[in-house]
């Protein structure tokens, strides 16, 4: 069966462009990806994905598009046609891309009004070898988004991406699979938008690097550090310049993404972090609030 298989990256317009390519480029530990169409384009150093951030400048902030993988065009093809029939108001049909990487791939707006993009056949970038110490992210981990009807927003993630149910905490968040890790996007309720993005690191240990170098560097931990009970991974989550939440995460559970059955985690303080030692908590993070122009399409 055609489905999502990966997360590729996130594109965001933002009004201070200058200070947010620095956050990426120079504080969270991404590296710059050569463009020439005036907007930033970001990659991860330890994985071959093309890029994992786009910046633009813009009048106000917002997230522009969310784009997922394929394995092949027919996938595309066939998810395209999934899409469509389940309502979707479709952006662009399948294409070859113009966007750094190229591809072949086409975008819709969700049920919620944000716009998504699937493609496959992206060049692969560069990667390396990171050891440990270096403190820099490996790959995009998950995503978490917020819906007005989160249950409605799984069923699509589920009955038309081919997402499967990990785990859910309490009946308000659910944590959805595309491959072997337990979580590649969860769902929230909410005002249509995005909650926030996670990246790997290699471990624990990269992740308090990581935490020290954002402070040397002005930025202070939102939330964290700790270990979140669905997933198990660890956790620490800072804001950028115009206002998006990344986090740092490690060790992230492995699945097996047929079998694998789900549990409901009931809510409480120490299963939303087993650790029980972090500075701040979700609600020292931005509030949700609906994504600026939902239905309204970005083309780059």
């Amino acid at each position: 069966m055609s489905r999502v298989t990966e997360i590729r990256y996130v594109g965001y317009g933002v009004t201070d462009l200058e200070a947010e390519k620095t956050y990426y480029g120079e504080v969270f530990g991404l590296e710059t990806v050569p463009s020439s169409d005036g907007m930033a384009w970001f990659k991860t150093p330890g994985n071959d994905e093309h890029h994992v951030v786009r910046l633009r400048a813009n009048d106000e902030n917002r997230v522009d598009v969310i784009a997922l993988a394929a394995d092949s065009r027919a996938d595309v093809d066939a998810l395209h046609a999934k899409v469509e029939a389940a309502g979707c108001k479709i952006v662009s049909t399948p294409h070859d891309l113009a966007t750094p990487g190229g591809g072949y791939g086409f975008r819709f707006f969700s049920p919620d009004g944000l716009q998504l993009e699937i493609s496959a056949e992206v060049a692969r970038g560069d990667k390396r070898d990171l050891t440990r110490w270096e403190g820099v992210p490996v790959k995009i981990s998950h995503i978490v988004l917020h819906s007005p009807d989160h249950h409605a927003a799984v069923k699509f993630f589920t009955d038309v991406l081919g997402f499967k149910i990990s785990d859910w905490l309490g009946d308000f968040m659910c944590f959805l699979r595309c491959n072997s890790a337990h979580h590649r996007i969860a769902i929230l309720p909410g005002p249509a938008c995005l909650n926030h993005v996670a990246y790997d690191m290699l471990s624990v240990d990269d992740m308090m690097r990581g935490i020290h170098r954002l402070k040397v560097k002005g930025t202070d931990i939102g939330w964290g550090p700790g270990r979140h009970t669905a997933g198990n991974n660890t956790f620490s989550y800072f804001v950028t310049p115009n206002g998006f939440v990344t986090e740092y995460t490690s060790e992230l559970e492995e699945v097996d993404f047929e079998t694998h059955e789900h549990k409901v985690h009931v809510p409480a303080p120490m299963v939303m972090d087993q650790w029980g030692i972090g500075t701040g908590g979700p609600q020292t993070l931005p509030h949700p609030h609906p994504n600026p122009g939902l239905f309204v399409a970005v083309e780059a």
